[in-house]
């Protein structure tokens, strides 16, 4: 996947970097130039000068682990996203994901007083609000959908995003936890859960920014096709019915021939 890619080379650039520069006697520059200029700040008198952070922090990461995670976690669940809905619709929800979560931990930063001395050095980094809301998405459309973890066995991924969700919660009020990362988990769960549940009642929000097809006038156009051309194009038409019906009303109110249906699409 895309953003899996561009994750894994921005981390590769600046461990190199970060190598070259503590053999240089420079040890810890660019963790700190990061941080300084990619990193989204919770400070909103810096906002204005660092506007492109909102979406700059969420492709780089602090440590190799908090990158594996994510982009683990964003090839599951992405790849689960995809089987039941469409590739716009996954960039709208993982984009939506990170602004939210970035306002969200600026938001509680800066209204909470627990947080007042803490928010001219508070900063955000990581895609990990952006792949909450993916995750809180595909569990929210599909909440009794269920997967095989290790140690845990098969959860349904409603138990599952709960799980995580009661983790971030109570880490924002633990001493030496990821507080920032949680509240940005946060602001990503609520941006999934609010996208499907709208779009289950009809209103998909990524249609916004779909581009909508051009008119034109053709003469003298061919209007015959072939039989399989005819054909794909009245099965991509039944796909595409079923994925919406999963929308508005979730995998288990499909029909056993139209789960057959998707099932012999996804193999083609």
């Amino acid at each position: 996947m895309l953003y899996i890619g561009i994750n894994a080379a921005i981390f590769l650039v600046t461990g190199i970097l970060s190598v070259l520069g503590f053999f240089s006697g420079f040890n810890g520059a660019v963790g700190a130039f990061v941080q300084q200029y990619f990193a989204f700040p919770a400070d909103p008198h810096l906002w204005l000068s660092k506007f492109y952070t909102l979406a700059t922090y969420a492709f780089f990461h602090q440590d190799f682990f908090h990158l594996l995670f994510n982009l683990l976690w964003l090839y599951w669940m992405g790849q689960l996203f995809l089987d039941f809905l469409k590739a716009h619709q996954f960039h709208f929800v993982y984009w939506g994901g990170a602004f939210a979560g970035a306002l969200f931990f600026a938001l509680i930063y800066n209204i909470a007083p627990v947080f007042r001395d803490a928010v001219p050095g508070a900063v955000l980094i990581g895609a990990s609000a952006a792949v909450m809301a993916v995750f809180t998405a595909i569990a929210t459309l599909l909440p009794d959908y269920s997967i095989r973890l290790m140690l845990f066995g098969t959860v349904k991924l409603k138990y599952l995003l709960l799980a995580y969700i009661l983790l971030d919660i109570i880490s924002t009020s633990s001493s030496g936890m990821n507080v920032g990362g949680s509240l940005a988990h946060l602001g990503g769960v609520l941006w999934g859960f609010t996208y499907i549940k709208l779009l289950q009642k009809g209103n998909d929000l990524s249609n916004l920014f779909k581009r909508k097809p051009k008119l034109r006038v053709i003469k003298n156009e061919k209007t015959s096709r072939t039989q399989q051309q005819q054909a794909k194009k009245a099965n991509q038409q039944e796909i595409d019915a079923i994925l919406d019906k999963i929308s508005k009303s979730g995998y288990s109110n499909l029909t056993a021939k139209e789960k057959q249906t998707l099932f012999d699409a996804s193999k083609e």
